[in-house]
């Protein structure tokens, strides 16, 4: 089983089910697909709680985000397993998906970008893809 700890923004679309995956750095060892994954937020703090009961992983795959600062959404590419490239509106469906919602002011994949460059910053972003479905 492999804990995953979220910020609590994503806690409440991961619990209505339009957040069902998660992007991470490479680990030894990745989650394997039919392995029940644990979600929680503020996990190693006090306010540790789990989001939901134990779902089921059904896909992990290599995934490359590109950020760019001289993109006007950040996000300029998105490749899975070396192969598959999303196009314009495929990464804007991906950040959907990922948890970020667009507003007045700026696209899903803007708000994706902001947090990206906030936590990761600007360049190449190799991990894994994670994705799961509720038991």
């Amino acid at each position: 089983m492999v804990a995953l700890s979220f910020k609590g923004q994503f806690a409440e679309p991961i619990l209505n089910g339009t957040k069902r995956q998660t992007v991470r750095v490479q680990r030894k060892r990745p989650p394997r697909v039919g392995e029940r994954l644990q979600l929680y937020v503020g996990m190693r703090t006090k306010q540790c709680r789990k989001i939901m009961p134990d779902p089921i992983c059904t896909e992990v795959c290599l995934i490359m985000i590109t950020v760019d600062t001289s993109h006007p959404e950040l996000i300029a590419g998105i490749t899975f397993d070396n192969r598959t490239h999303l196009g314009n509106e495929a990464i804007e469906s991906f950040a959907v998906a990922d948890g970020f919602s667009a507003s007045d002011n700026c696209s899903a994949r803007r708000a994706m970008g902001n947090f990206w460059m906030r936590h990761h910053g600007p360049g190449e972003f190799i991990g894994h893809l994670i994705r799961w479905e509720a038991k």
